[in-house]
């Protein structure tokens, strides 16, 4: 396993070793000693979602608010996905910066984000699935998130804007200043 940090502080991209021979083959997609030797940090994971996503379809940006904020452990099962996550850490040196990734079913590339992210992202490719582990459980009551969109966080999707394809939930995020001043009122991570 080759774990990678981001420029933002404690979000890992990690690749895992991947076994090949004539019969096809093999990689361990977690393991939890290892996670904890090569990033220090000690995660239960205690809920796993999946979901299944056609080309154009954007999720997010989400995240959980306060003692139901969630860090996750994202893969791709099948297809491409752009992986988006934001830093709104109140007290972090990158706050309101952004990373992106392609994670894709043949890279087996996956992406740690803490606590205190905005997530989301793209599907590249339809039927795309995307798996993902997250340390706490859901509770729609502490559900937030910004809009895709959001001008100033100008988040390239690599998509065209006629392609996108959004819930109805999502289409009614809020822009990121008002995300932020909420944020700045409750303390909210």
């Amino acid at each position: 396993m080759k774990v990678t940090e981001t420029f933002l502080k404690g979000c890992f991209v990690i690749e895992p070793t991947i076994y090949k021979d004539e019969r096809g083959s093999f990689l361990l997609n977690y393991n939890k000693e290892e996670f904890i030797k090569n990033t220090g940090l000690n995660i239960d994971f205690v809920l796993e979602n999946e979901s299944v996503s056609q080309y154009g379809v954007i999720r997010g940006l989400h995240l959980q608010r306060g003692e139901f904020s969630q860090a996750k452990l994202v893969r791709v099962t099948k297809g491409k996905i752009l992986d988006v996550i934001v830093d709104v850490r109140p007290n972090s040196e990158t706050f309101k910066q952004s990373f992106s990734i392609e994670l894709s079913e043949f890279e087996n590339k996956q992406l740690f984000v803490p606590r205190g992210f905005l997530h989301g992202f793209a599907a590249l490719e339809d039927n795309t699935t995307v798996n993902y582990k997250c340390d706490n459980y859901y509770n729609p009551d502490a559900e937030d998130g910004v809009i895709y969109n959001d001008t100033e966080l100008n988040i390239d999707w690599k998509l065209n804007e006629d392609d996108i394809i959004l819930s109805e939930k999502d289409h009614n995020l809020k822009v990121f200043t008002v995300f932020k001043l909420f944020l700045d009122q409750n303390s909210l991570l």
